[in-house]
């Protein structure tokens, strides 16, 4: 992880958590980072095999050469690529992901402006 990316996730973690989450992972493998990759190249097998992050299969509900949405119960993942960084999200039960999603698509937008 960069120096920028723990300083913004040491400011998320203080600021915007208002509860532990145990089991949210912290890095993802080099076969899960495989999986993701093929994920982006083909969102048929994507949404036919599902992705796997931190341990944690994930349901695909939204596959394109942008984003990847996972579901889990309802719980759920969202990662979306921007032009410097892939932005790799989780959301807890209590969270929509389309409310999560907007979220972090507008992030990935902002950054990839400037």
């Amino acid at each position: 992880m960069g120096a920028h990316s723990a300083i913004w996730q040491g400011y998320v973690d203080s600021r915007y958590r208002t509860s532990p989450i145990e089991n949210l992972p912290r890095t993802i493998s080099p076969e899960e980072l495989s999986g993701l990759i093929s994920a982006y190249s083909s969102s048929d097998t994507a949404r036919a095999n599902g992705i796997v992050v931190g341990g944690e299969k994930f349901v695909v509900i939204r596959a394109d050469d942008r984003s990847l949405y996972g579901k889990k119960g309802k719980e759920g993942i969202v990662i979306v690529r921007a032009k410097s960084c892939v932005m790799v999200t989780h959301h807890p039960d209590n969270v929509q992901t389309t409310n999560a999603a907007t979220i972090v698509e507008k992030l990935v937008d902002y950054i990839n402006a400037s």
